[in-house]
């Protein structure tokens, strides 16, 4: 599965770079970026959301809430610094940078765990949800997507309310122990409708029983990056 995702975001590369090429011949390389990101964005933002049905999957989130352009770019160095510093002080999450946003990936193995049929947060995911909390406060201006996934051990319908327990665990914990606002998350939860490894194997049936974010631009960083590049 993420091969085959690889791929595809590989050809809309290259697509986006088609578009944008002419656009950006005499441009330096703040504005090729920008150049570049508006029309991958536009272009990947599109075949997302005709993929992802209503776009609530992770992916989807970040890519279908792109700016583009100069103020895509402010929002995307604010990201770069917050991606950053969860890399650091987070090792075992998986980061991803992706167009304007971040996907972090929290599986078994790497910080937020769950015991077998279980969806209470334990010590050790406390010290990892407890360091997450810590940067967000510090980007006050960015909003949440905690979805919840498992593999395909188990009944559909059980899946499905496992996966939703163990995300409205982790956002309960980032609201009620973090001190976060509740209005900058979204919980959703798919059960073991969207694998991101194989389920005929252990190690794939670890990795998809995950629990996933998103994190974008809240609407108040949006028009703050739109007013900070309209100006320049």
């Amino acid at each position: 599965m993420k091969k085959s995702i690889n791929k595809f975001f590989a050809i809309l590369f290259a697509m986006s770079m088609l578009v944008g090429c002419e656009a950006t011949k005499n441009a330096n390389n703040k504005q090729k970026g920008a150049v570049i990101g508006a029309t991958s964005g536009a272009v990947i933002g599109g075949v997302i959301g005709n993929n992802t049905g209503d776009g609530n999957t992770a992916l989807g989130a970040i890519i279908g809430g792109v700016v583009g352009g100069a103020a895509g770019g402010y929002i995307g160095n604010r990201m770069d610094k917050q991606a950053k510093q969860i890399e650091e002080e987070i090792p075992g999450a998986e980061v991803e940078r992706v167009g304007e946003g971040i996907n972090v990936t929290f599986d078994e193995n790497s910080g937020v765990y769950f015991a077998t049929d279980q969806s209470n947060i334990n010590a050790e995911s406390q010290q990892t949800l407890n360091k997450l909390s810590s940067i967000l406060k510090e980007y006050p201006d960015t909003n949440v997507l905690v979805e919840g996934h498992t593999d395909n051990t188990g009944s559909e319908s059980y899946n499905l309310t496992l996966s939703k327990n163990r995300a409205q665990s982790v956002t309960n914990y980032l609201v009620n122990n973090g001190n976060l606002s509740q209005g900058r998350f979204t919980t959703k939860w798919y059960g073991e409708a969207q694998p991101k490894y194989d389920n005929t194997t252990a190690e794939g049936r670890a990795k998809n029983r995950r629990v996933e974010l998103a994190i974008v631009a809240s609407e108040d960083l949006k028009e703050e990056a739109k007013d900070a590049t309209s100006q320049n």
